[in-house]
């Protein structure tokens, strides 16, 4: 029965990909329409106060109608962070990058979700493949993603698969799982989809400076949407932001943001230069502008 359904599904994607290469119009599920671009800097354990400060002022851009910009940085830089933003009056939401997913209790060194949105928190990144390869499970994962969204904090999961696993053709049967099983708990009805963002990002393009190929991210980003059409249903699926991660720049991110199904970038070492994170969010904002004046 397992076989039969994967054949399935297997003729199904094919089917949908066919229609999409003829031109034909798929409106519940392709395109971009509706979802705004989300563009995400994860400084993970870097930077201070001071630098932090000195990051706001040097970086010119503000979240627009066709670009939300997000910087998830160490969880005790959010305060002083949130601070410099208003100081310069920048439209600039913040993240976390990580969660503990009990609502508060005896966990050392652990921050609960509450903590994070009190600290001016909007998003929070769950399952990093750094965090993931430190030990952390797909069943932690689940509860992370479950208490953020009770929280209402909006999580950036993030999926990925290693080296030896695309070299094997694993990479489909391991977003699968991996989604599959965060999603588990969920249960019906479906969280609000723009309460909800995934991050591909292969694990074996994280700080190698090797960005995955734009059809790469794309084959990757429209399995992961037709999975979530399986478990909810189309019309929710095409609400959902899908973001690539893994050596994002500003010369590979114009082709990467161009690709329908990605909807912006979660960006790890180019973040912490102002400039090079600048590049990003302006080659994911001419992206959408582009596609908006040729509707």
């Amino acid at each position: 029965m397992e076989e039969l359904r994967d054949r399935v599904e297997r003729v199904v994607r094919q089917v949908v990909r066919e229609l999409l290469a003829a031109g034909q119009d798929l409106p519940e599920l392709s395109g971009s329409r509706g979802r705004r671009r989300l563009v995400v800097a994860n400084w993970k354990m870097n930077l201070l106060r001071a630098s932090a400060r000195q990051w706001v002022e040097a970086f010119p851009e503000s979240s627009d109608r066709h670009c939300q910009v997000v910087i998830c940085p160490p969880a005790v830089l959010l305060w002083p962070l949130a601070e410099a933003l208003d100081a310069a009056g920048r439209d600039i939401a913040l993240g976390a990058q990580d969660l503990h997913p009990e609502a508060g209790g005896a966990h050392t060194g652990e921050v609960a979700a509450a903590m994070l949105l009190e600290a001016g928190a909007r998003y929070v990144i769950v399952g990093h493949s750094e965090r993931r390869a430190a030990g952390e499970d797909d069943e932690l994962v689940a509860r992370k993603l479950a208490a953020a969204l009770a929280a209402g904090l909006c999580p950036i999961l993030c999926l990925g698969e290693t080296a030896p696993e695309r070299e094997r053709g694993l990479t489909l049967m391991r977003l699968r799982g991996q989604l599959d099983l965060a999603l588990a708990g969920l249960g019906h009805p479906a969280p609000d989809p723009a309460g909800l963002v995934l991050a591909y990002e292969p694990v074996w393009a994280i700080g190698s400076g090797r960005a995955a190929g734009a059809d790469d991210a794309q084959q990757a980003a429209a399995f992961l949407r037709e999975r979530l059409a399986e478990l909810f249903s189309f019309a929710w699926a095409r609400q959902v932001r899908i973001l690539y991660g893994g050596s994002v720049s500003g010369e590979n991110a114009e082709h990467i943001a161009a690709c329908p199904d990605i909807d912006g970038f979660l960006v790890g070492g180019a973040s912490l230069r102002p400039e090079s994170f600048a590049a990003i969010v302006q080659a994911s904002r001419r992206q959408a502008a582009g596609k908006e004046v040729s509707r």
